[in-house]
């Protein structure tokens, strides 16, 4: 399974004036927007980590998750959750040559942790022999990031300010975040059943 962002969060969506009033950073002078590149790549930063860790889509956008074979040709899971709508199946053999799967045969099981595209008959489409499913599909809680879950805008406050203030360190482990950030996306990380869990 290979999953690509189709598109970026878009800079308007970024929080970049609310990051500054969390960090306090001092306004009034010519040189306000300075800073301004630097704060929106921490952004970036901080919902990567989080969408990585909880494996949901913050801000809306398109992606697309290549597939070598269904899972279970009854429903296959969607590796990202809130997904709002699929907007293309695409069946590709071995030669690159692509088909378009009719929307009328398959839908979207909208569901909070674990989104599946359904058939609408008995299995989804046969996969050609040494071939890939492409599912295009658009992800995400909110189109702007003022109407994300307050905890979830929060944590990506948080996290990008702890990038911000650490930048130079290079002494923290590997994987680090602070508590803080952790226990705001703790309900929404994945479950894991089963063994090995």
């Amino acid at each position: 399974m290979i999953l690509v962002e189709e598109n970026q969060v878009a800079e308007t969506a970024l929080p970049v004036d609310a990051l500054k009033r969390h960090l306090r950073l001092g306004t009034g002078f010519a040189d306000d927007d300075l800073q301004d590149s630097v704060l929106s790549s921490f952004l970036r930063a901080a919902i990567a980590a989080i969408e990585a860790r909880t494996s949901k889509a913050l801000i809306t956008r398109g992606f697309v998750v290549t597939l070598d074979g269904w899972r279970d040709p009854a429903g296959q899971a969607l590796p990202l959750a809130p997904v709002q709508a699929i907007t293309d199946v695409t069946l590709v053999d071995r030669f690159g040559a692509a088909q378009v799967v009719e929307p009328d045969r398959y839908r979207l099981q909208k569901d909070g942790t674990e989104p599946r595209v359904l058939p609408q008959g008995t299995s989804l489409p046969a996969l050609p022999q040494g071939g890939t499913a492409e599912l295009r599909f658009v992800a995400g809680f909110a189109a702007d990031f003022d109407d994300l879950p307050s905890d979830l805008a929060q944590a990506v406050l948080l996290l990008a300010a702890h990038y911000y203030e650490y930048r130079t360190d290079t002494a923290l482990g590997q994987g680090c975040m602070p508590f803080g950030v952790t226990s705001l996306i703790a309900r929404y990380r994945p479950v894991r059943l089963g063994l090995g869990a």
